[in-house]
C-alpha cells in the first residue's frame, strides 16, 4: 500500500535527514513550519516509518503529484464531549470509497446517514450543522476543515451522539490522527469546484466572496473588541501549509459573554481546555499557540464550512468579518449559481507523470531528494 505523505512533513523528514536528526539544527532549517506541534507530529510519523517500513509517494515535494481522491488509511477512534451541548460522544472514523465524499452516519439512531453537503446545512448560529430528515449533526467544521486542508475526500463519520466532540478546540488532534493512520491515495480523480466568475454575500460591513484563481487561498479580516482587535491572514492551501500554519488554532470566546451562552443552551461544554477564554486583559489561559490564533482559526472554520460545497475549491475566498452563517450563505449560493464554476480536474503535467516515485523513509536515500 502506497501512502500519500503531507509536504510540510515531507519537508520536516527531509531537513531532519539533512541535520542528521539534531533537533537544533532542525528548527533553522525548517523555519516558519518549525513549531512545536508539527515536530511532534513528524518525529512520530518518522519512528513509524523506521519501525513498519511503510511507504510513502514523494514526487515533487507535492504528497499528490497526480490530484487522486484520497482516504484515511485505517480506521480512527475519537472520544469526548460536544462543545455546546456538552454530551458525551465517541466518533469513529472510517475509509470509504472513492467518490463516497464525506457521510455522517448517527449509530444511535439506526446508522443514519448525512451526506456532508450544502443542502443539508441546517442552524448556523455559533457553530455549524447537518440535519436532514429532523436528524442532527453538529459542530462539524473542525473535522471538515481537517479532512480538506490534508486532502482527505472520502471518509464516513460514525458518531453516537448530536455533536462532535470539541477535543481541544482545534483541527490538530484530527491531523495527528490522520498521519498515524496514514493517508490512502485512490485510483479516481480528484474534481474541483473551479470558479469562473465572483460569487459575494454582504451585510452590513461584513462580507465573504469567492472569485477565479489559480490554487486555493484564502485572506480573512476579523475586527473583534479588546484584547483581540483588527487582524488579517492569508494562506494558499496548495502550498500544503494546513498542517503548520492553520490546524492548530483553537476556538476562541469572552469570558463576559459566557453566562449569557449558556442561557441559551450553548457552550455547556466549554473550558480552558479545548478554547481560548478571554478576558480585558487577554487570554486567561494563555499562552496562544500564534500571535494571530484568532484570525488563523477563523481561516479554519471558514476551510470546513466551504467543505460542505462537496468538493474543493479552486478560486480565491476573501472574507471579512464573517461568521459561520456567512460562510455557508456563500455555500448555498455558489451551489445554486451554476454559471459561477464547474467541476474540473486538475492537469496532469508530463513532469509529474514521469517522476511520481515511490520511496521507503529510513536509513536508505529519499527518492528524489
Amino acid at each position: 500500500m502506497s501512502h500519500s505523505l503531507p509536504n510540510f512533513v515531507y519537508k520536516f523528514l527531509i531537513n531532519h535527514r539533512k541535520a542528521g536528526g539534531n533537533s537544533r539544527d532542525w528548527s533553522a532549517k525548517c523555519g516558519k513550519n518549525a513549531t512545536p506541534q508539527i515536530f511532534r507530529i513528524a518525529s512520530s510519523l518518522l519512528i513509524d516509518i523506521l519501525h513498519t517500513g511503510k511507504r510513502y509517494d514523494l514526487a515533487n515535494l507535492n504528497p499528490n503529484p497526480t490530484h487522486q481522491e484520497q482516504t484515511i488509511g485505517a480506521s480512527i477512534e475519537f472520544s469526548g464531549m460536544g462543545l455546546h451541548s456538552g454530551a458525551p460522544v465517541m466518533m469513529r472514523l472510517l475509509p470509504a470509497p472513492a467518490g463516497s465524499g464525506v457521510v455522517f452516519r448517527r449509530t444511535d439512531l439506526d446508522n443514519f446517514e448525512i451526506p456532508a453537503t450544502g443542502r443539508n446545512v441546517a442552524k448556523v448560529s455559533y457553530a455549524t450543522s447537518l440535519m436532514r430528515q429532523g436528524v442532527l449533526i453538529s459542530t462539524t467544521e473542525h473535522l471538515l476543515s481537517a479532512l480538506i486542508g490534508m486532502g482527505i475526500d472520502n471518509v464516513i463519520v460514525e458518531l453516537d451522539n448530536l455533536e462532535l466532540p470539541i477535543l481541544d478546540g482545534s483541527a490538530m488532534p484530527y491531523v495527528e490522527a490522520f498521519l498515524s493512520a496514514g493517508i490512502r491515495m485512490q485510483r479516481r480523480r480528484r474534481e474541483y469546484i473551479r470558479i469562473l466568475r465572483p460569487v459575494e454575500v454582504r451585510e452590513g460591513e461584513k462580507f465573504i466572496g469567492v472569485y477565479p484563481g489559480e490554487g486555493y487561498s484564502i485572506t480573512y479580516e476579523i475586527d473583534f473588541p479588546k484584547p483581540i482587535g483588527h487582524d488579517s491572514f492569508s494562506v494558499d492551501l496548495e502550498t500544503e501549509t494546513y498542517g503548520a500554519e492553520i490546524a492548530a488554532a483553537r476556538t476562541f470566546g469572552y469570558k463576559a459573554d459566557e453566562q449569557k451562552l449558556r442561557d441559551m443552551g450553548l457552550i455547556r461544554g466549554a473550558g480552558p481546555e479545548n478554547a481560548i477564554i478571554l478576558t480585558p486583559r487577554g487570554p486567561e489561559n494563555g499562552p496562544l499557540r500564534f500571535p494571530d490564533e484568532y484570525v488563523r482559526h477563523k481561516v479554519l472554520d471558514l476551510i470546513g464550512d466551504l467543505a460542505l460545497a462537496g468538493k474543493r475549491i479552486q478560486g480565491k475566498v476573501v472574507a471579512m468579518r464573517a461568521g459561520h452563517a456567512m460562510h455557508t450563505a456563500l455555500v448555498s449560493r455558489l451551489v445554486k449559481d451554476r454559471s459561477a464554476w464547474e467541476l474540473a480536474q486538475a492537469p496532469i503535467t508530463k513532469a509529474v507523470e514521469t517522476s511520481t516515485k515511490t520511496a521507503v523513509i529510513g536509513n536508505a536515500a529519499f527518492a528524489g531528494a
